[in-house]
């Protein structure tokens, strides 16, 4: 019975890309300038193009939940009924997407979800939305979708055709949504899409079947939105923090993926890529200076150094859906701030070099920065446009990045850009 819904499900999510609720074609932006949003009046006082935020799936799920109810703090709680079955969400923190993704996209904002799941303290959302095969020794909370059980399918198509129609409505009274990125670095499971011990093909085969239901989800109500999925900057080597078991090789697993797709049950499906491509060491921003970025196809990693390599491997034939290629947006990577009297300077140049190179390459739609404002819990990462200073009269102050970042897109970005040369090793910008 369970594996007749699978297939049904599976089927009607292909089917439906001809059945969208809400009609309308993918939002064009001015650049590729984006960032991963913490706080929206300074983003849009930066005239971002492009956003992410992160919704966690588990903080939005109520299965206890009856009709009349309400949370906490007193929101009544949301419904969607799906196969016949009433489905509730947490209204007030619906609510706080909401209000964010309206803020954005009002102002012309292409908007990028990045869904994720996290152990809950409650274990009946837990048991619905996490894959079972889930060990909590793995070093955080983030998780891998339940695509394995009937309950775990029904509860991830329920919700992500809650979001969708939400987020699609011509009316945009909750706002809109453009991308839906499936997961965290997936091919690096064991630390942000954890489902336990498993091989790549078992891991893929899980994560595959979610994605696959999450866009027939979205299709069912937008005609427009993308389904992305995301990886990290390992493209022929793994992670060396994890064994085979934990971590994968990110072209083997984007192949493997792909293979799988068009084999599977209704065929293939328009999903695009989200990627990470941080310096090959986080704590150094200097990524041109990267010894693991070569310029083939066979390099160990893909960071800003050798990007082209990426959107190179995404002209073959195989990898295209309906004759074209699919879409990447480089939705989470950033650069260090260094000890040292330079250190802005030199986060500030990392940036300036990758926007440029990121603005010539064909195939790439989005450049979203990652952080906005350091986080004192990132493992000493310093990767903000701002300072966290907390306790001082000025507790996010702006850094020299900040600057190029506003400028990146507009007529002064030269001027703005031209302390970087020299810090880069070059002597303009077209030998980037």
């Amino acid at each position: 019975m369970a594996g007749a819904l699978l297939l049904a499900t599976q089927a009607a999510a292909v089917a439906a890309e001809e059945e969208s609720r809400y009609q309308d074609s993918y939002p064009e932006a001015a650049s590729k300038k984006g960032l991963q949003v913490e706080m929206v009046e300074d983003a849009l006082a930066l005239d971002v193009k492009h956003a992410a935020l992160n919704v966690d799936l588990c903080k939005l799920v109520d299965p206890e939940a009856d009709e009349g109810d309400t949370d906490e703090g007193g929101t009544e709680q949301a419904r969607w009924t799906y196969k016949g079955h009433d489905f509730f969400f947490k209204g007030a923190y619906a609510a706080r997407l909401d209000r964010d993704i309206k803020a954005l996209s009002s102002e012309g904002v292409i908007v990028n979800m990045i869904f994720l799941v996290g152990r809950s303290k409650n274990e009946a959302i837990n048991r619905h939305m996490l894959h079972p095969g889930l060990d909590k020794s793995g070093p955080n909370r983030s998780a891998t979708f339940n695509s394995v059980t009937t309950e775990g399918r029904q509860w991830l198509v329920a919700t992500m055709e809650f979001l969708a129609e939400r987020w699609s409505r011509p009316d945009r009274k909750y706002g809109r949504v453009a991308g839906y990125i499936i997961g965290n670095e997936v091919n690096n499971h064991w630390s942000w899409s954890n489902r336990g011990r498993a091989t790549m093909r078992e891991f893929a085969d899980d994560y595959l079947r979610a994605v696959r239901l999450a866009h027939g989800a979205v299709r069912r109500q937008s005609s427009w939105a993308r389904v992305y999925v995301s990886l990290d900057h390992h493209w022929n080597v793994r992670d060396q923090g994890w064994d085979e078991r934990q971590s994968f090789a990110g072209r083997a697993f984007l192949d493997y993926f792909a293979e799988r797709a068009r084999q599977g049950n209704g065929g293939d499906f328009d999903w695009h890529l989200a990627f990470h491509p941080y310096p090959e060491n986080l704590f150094e921003p200097r990524f041109w200076n990267d010894k693991s970025a070569l310029p083939q196809d066979d390099t160990p990693k893909i960071t800003f150094k050798n990007l082209e390599v990426l959107t190179r491997y995404f002209q073959r034939k195989e990898l295209f859906y309906n004759g074209k290629p699919r879409r990447i947006i480089l939705s989470e990577q950033g650069f260090h701030t260094p000890d040292g009297p330079d250190a802005e300077e030199i986060q500030a140049a990392a940036y300036c070099l990758a926007y440029k190179k990121v603005e010539a390459l064909d195939g790439i739609d989005a450049f979203i920065l990652h952080r906005h404002v350091d986080h004192p819990r990132e493992g000493g990462l310093r990767l903000g446009l701002r300072r966290y200073l907390p306790g001082t009269p000025e507790p996010r102050p702006k850094k020299k990045v900040y600057h190029c970042f506003r400028f990146a897109d507009t007529p002064d970005w030269e001027a703005a850009f031209q302390f970087a040369l020299p810090i880069v090793g070059i002597e303009s910008w077209e030998q980037r």
